[in-house]
């Protein structure tokens, strides 16, 4: 099952999308957020049932949102495949390197992404996240995160490195955080329909590839990151996770960095595509 927003900005309404028909959720939800993910499954699957969902007519034309409804955490793993590591001069990580993301940078996939003033070195990096479906605090097992992942989604987890490696000291935030830093989506996936240990990833800049890798390489698996934040943090439903990017990104040199009217697009295996549009402020 998959769920998204659609709609324009601030007017989107929640939908599921099952064997490719969409349903129009607003009987059950006013958004897909934290508290649906806990019940609202169960309850679009015994509407389906009932017939009591009505169909989204012509949903290809409505504009996508971010298919989480402003988590109140974007919390991110850097430097999590051994490749990427190494082209930012750094060796793979013992344990998982946490930083955050405000939660106002989620925004659609195809939504404009605007370069702030200032900013030199912006760069993509597709990435595999966890969509938190159920409270998790201190697990006992990395085993136990499994039942704590409500699904996946894809985000652009893009940085402005220069306000990351030389104004942040260390600490990466003031170049994660400018405006619409993390184009989510298009859907989220249920964890029962994703295979997070095998799933294709890749990036084009202006139609050039960019990226191409698996998550069978990532350092920390996703059940391994859901435990371990849960040993720091309380994790709460919504919360999203963005488990690190592989090899490919500006930031190794191979590439310029992204300019006015530059067009990315990322694509994960099962998870759909997004494509946004850079534009200067």
């Amino acid at each position: 099952m998959k769920f998204a927003q659609l709609g324009p900005i601030g007017q989107e309404i929640p939908v599921a999308i099952i064997d490719s028909v969409t349903y129009d959720l607003t009987s059950l939800t006013h958004a897909i957020d934290g508290a649906f993910l806990v019940t609202g499954p169960a309850k679009v699957l015994a509407a389906l049932e009932a017939g009591t969902l009505g169909v989204v007519e012509k949903p290809e034309e409505l504009r996508i949102g971010a298919p989480i409804a402003r988590p109140a955490a974007v919390i991110c793993i850097g430097q999590n495949y051994a490749a990427h590591a190494a082209e930012s001069g750094a060796n793979p990580p013992s344990t998982p390197i946490v930083f955050f993301k405000h939660p106002n940078t989620v925004v659609g996939p195809q939504d404009t992404v605007p370069l702030p003033p200032g900013a030199q070195k912006v760069d993509w990096e597709v990435e595999l996240a966890i969509v938190i479906g159920k409270k998790a605090a201190y697990l006992a097992s990395v085993e136990e995160a499994d039942a704590h992942i409500g699904g996946y989604t894809i985000v652009d987890d893009i940085s402005e490195r220069a306000w990351q490696m030389e104004e942040s000291l260390g600490q990466w935030s003031k170049g994660k955080c400018g405006q619409a830093f993390a184009p989510t989506g298009p859907w989220v996936v249920t964890a029962d329909e994703i295979d997070p240990s095998n799933l294709g990833l890749r990036s084009w800049v202006n139609g050039e590839v960019r990226q191409v890798s698996n998550t069978s390489d990532m350092i920390f698996d996703a059940n391994y990151i859901v435990w371990h934040l849960s040993q720091y943090m309380v994790l709460e439903p919504g919360d999203l996770i963005c488990t690190g990017t592989p090899e490919g990104v500006a930031f190794s040199g191979r590439f310029p960095y992204l300019r006015d009217g530059d067009v990315v697009r990322l694509e994960i295996d099962g998870l759909g595509s997004q494509e946004h549009t850079f534009q200067a402020l």
